[in-house]
């Protein structure tokens, strides 16, 4: 779903990051609080005094963001949910969780969580609205609250659509979930509902285009694709899981992985193992001990005339929890973090000792099989990386 994201600070454990599509977000609510809300509702201000209502409308903005989703987090994590953080992108905020939740009750807590927070945001920010009238302050404070305010009351409001993947899309779901016992039929209901939204806002948005709304009409566009997207994307995911249910990494991986010693040159590595397998890293292994692992990208970053000189050990890196995994771990936990990192194989690692490969490619011919047989819900699967694999056996 992200591009490259940055960690701006963490609150209650939980770190908040920022795609950098979210600074379209940015640009474009300060550019039109600045230059058309506030001028239409406050003749005659200094331009500067409109960019710095803007900005701080902007600002209340971000932090009802971060507060919505914060509070999806605590009702999840309250509830044993793994969450990955809060990241901020291009359509507004996302509470990442590293699985679905257990029962109905717990996603219609988790779902309902944010509207709520929203309102209550609303409310304080109408209050303090209503007594800065009462006390006279400046038409520049009251203003921003008035905004903040409101579109916190809009936030609420669309988020309770009842369409996967919004709040009022999980509340569905759990209420379908409820009654059929089935996460799955409830997802594939509640998705329906979320594309046929999604439908329905690039609709209004190409009525947005003829009536000469350009800016509108796209923005309309682009978040009922998003929707449509999303929908179709969590059903893909429950089905996945579905369809790994009980399977372990242990399952999949290759038991005999092509590793290196620590103690061959690196032009042995590079004749001998790089240029033999064509495979982009390798496992250092000591006896049957994981010392660390070597790229290609370690290796091009040293001199061309000391890869006789220097060891494998000298230029190795220490393995990261990204490229590594327990023989017990969950095959949909290894699939996530595959597709997440962008890495198409992970070593498997048992205490400290190298016992396999799990590829990509593999977990995914083991589901196209499964779907084949097992699904009729056309899911796509992911793309495997090509170039920044964890070999273990065949290039293919």
């Amino acid at each position: 779903m992200f591009g490259r994201t940055f960690t701006l600070f963490k609150m209650f454990g939980f770190a908040v990051r920022i795609d950098l599509s979210w600074l379209i977000i940015l640009v474009l609510v300060v550019w039109s609080l600045s230059a058309g809300v506030f001028p239409h509702w406050y003749e005659d201000l200094h331009w500067g005094t409109y960019l710095g209502m803007g900005f701080a409308a902007a600002l209340g903005l971000f932090a009802s963001i971060v507060f919505h989703e914060l509070c999806h987090s605590l009702v999840a994590r309250r509830y044993g949910l793994k969450m990955e953080g809060i990241t901020l992108f291009l359509f507004g905020g996302v509470a990442e969780m590293g699985d679905e939740p257990e029962s109905p009750k717990v996603e219609f807590l988790m779902a309902v969580a944010g509207p709520i927070a929203s309102i209550l945001v609303s409310a304080v920010f109408f209050s303090a609205y209503y007594t800065g009238l009462a006390l006279d302050w400046t038409m520049t404070v009251t203003g921003v609250l008035w905004w903040v305010g409101f579109i916190n009351a809009v936030l609420a409001a669309f988020n309770l659509i009842p369409g996967f993947p919004l709040d009022g899309g999980r509340v569905l779901r759990s209420v379908i979930w409820h009654y059929t016992q089935n996460l799955r039929k409830a997802t594939e209901s509640a998705s329906r509902a979320g594309a046929a939204f999604g439908m329905t806002l690039i609709v209004l948005g190409f009525l947005f285009l003829l009536m000469g709304n350009l800016i509108g009409g796209l923005w309309w566009i682009l978040i009922g694709m998003f929707l449509r997207s999303a929908a179709q994307q969590g059903l893909q995911q429950v089905i996945i899981r579905e369809l790994l249910h009980g399977d372990t990494v242990s399952s999949f991986m290759n038991e005999a992985p092509v590793s290196v010693p620590p103690t061959i040159s690196v032009e042995e590595l590079v004749e001998d193992y790089v240029y033999k397998h064509h495979f982009k890293m390798f496992p250092v292994v000591d006896g049957d001990m994981l010392s660390g692992c070597i790229s290609t990208k370690e290796i091009k970053n040293l001199p061309r005339e000391q890869w006789n000189q220097m060891t494998v050990a000298d230029a190795m890196t220490s393995c990261a929890a990204d490229n590594t995994v327990s023989p017990d771990a969950d095959a949909m936990d290894a699939l996530r973090k595959m597709s997440k990192t962008g890495i198409s194989r992970m070593m498997v690692v048992d205490d400290g000792r190298l016992v396999g490969i799990i590829a990509l490619k593999d977990l995914l011919q083991f589901l196209s099989l499964k779907l084949e047989l097992e699904s009729d819900v056309p899911v796509k699967l992911p793309t495997p990386p090509t170039a920044t694999a964890v070999e273990g056996e065949d290039a293919g």
